[in-house]
């Protein structure tokens, strides 16, 4: 599978949030309602998260953190015009 240009920095700031709340992803997986491998794909950038806003609010309270302590691909899917 080819990586997408999410960018490692993104990339790395979800495995490190996740991991400084000591969580798995598979943890992390069913408290946002999804698979430990969606979890695994984005942190490695091969697919950006399109999250519903009750799956982001669930990944903030997860993680311990602010909507604008997310890394950007980490959000509500965004509505092309």
């Amino acid at each position: 599978m080819k990586r997408n240009e999410l960018g490692t920095e993104s990339e790395s700031e979800l495995k490190r949030l996740r991991e400084q709340a000591g969580l798995s992803q598979e943890a992390l997986a069913r408290l946002i309602g999804v698979t430990a491998k969606t979890v695994s794909n984005w942190e490695r950038g091969v697919t950006p998260a399109n999250l519903t806003i009750p799956q982001v609010k669930a990944l903030c309270d997860a993680l311990g953190v602010t909507l604008n302590d997310l890394p950007n691909h980490l959000g509500p899917m965004q509505i092309e015009e």
